[in-house]
């Protein structure tokens, strides 16, 4: 008897620790995110400033290039966090070709760092849905050539920073409770350096690690295992 009662009171002992504190649902974190950025081109307009000019042209696009950025924030909860960071969206331009015969060629580079509130939708333990809103502040650099009988740009380097919004909507899984893998797409407003605003997309897979940093919750006091009950054998 008094085996089987030390026994018992032992597994209820080890039951209780077990429940170890679940990993906080706040604290810092890092990550990085590759893709690509889509631009949208405004053909229309650079045609119409060509024909007041007196050429008319045909537009050939490049409104695609390799985009990334890293960052980092601190999440609050589950629900909400702040992330900030540096964005590279890459490189686009147009080579329009005129008559009389010329080109005009324009390319603009942007780069800048941001500042995002995140709500984050748990879905599972492990999948999650988040939306983004948040401000960007861009540096946008452009270069503008000439050939032929198009007349050289007036300043063919304008260069322009600005604040101006951002939001993104994105899906992220947890591989472990420290490392996650985010799929994500997000807008841009931004100024090319000439007067023109207009959005740029990025589309990129990342990893996000938790740096820890929020208090996890205790774990319950493990119960004092009962003293053995010895039992006087009977004479």
């Amino acid at each position: 008897v008094a085996k089987t009662v030390g026994t018992l009171g032992l597994v209820g002992y080890a039951v209780l620790s077990s429940q170890l504190a679940v990993a906080a649902d706040s604290g810092w974190f890092v990550g990085a995110n590759l893709g690509e950025s889509r631009a949208n081109i405004d053909e229309e307009r650079i045609s119409a400033q060509l024909l007041d000019a007196g050429f008319t042209s045909s537009i050939r696009d490049d409104d695609r290039d390799l985009a990334g950025k890293i960052f980092g924030g601190y999440k609050f909860n589950k629900y909400f966090a702040l992330e900030g960071g540096y964005f590279n969206l890459g490189k686009f331009g147009y080579t329009a070709t005129t008559t009389p015969a010329g080109s005009l060629i324009g390319n603009i580079q942007i780069e800048g760092l941001n500042l995002d509130a995140v709500g984050i939708l748990p879905i599972t333990e492990r999948f999650s849905a988040f939306g983004r809103v948040g401000v960007n502040y861009a540096d946008a650099k452009d270069q503008f050539a000439s050939t032929g009988a198009v007349p050289a740009p007036t300043n063919p380097s304008p260069d322009e920073r600005e604040f101006n919004y951002k939001a993104g909507l994105g899906l992220q899984f947890d591989l472990t409770k420290q490392v996650g893998l985010r799929a994500e797409w997000e807008r841009y407003r931004i100024n090319d350096a000439v007067g023109n605003d207009g959005d740029i997309n990025m589309y990129s897979l990342g990893v996000v690690v938790m740096l820890g940093g929020g208090k996890a919750e205790p774990a319950p006091k493990a119960a004092t295992p009962p003293p053995a009950v010895v039992v006087a054998p009977v004479r």
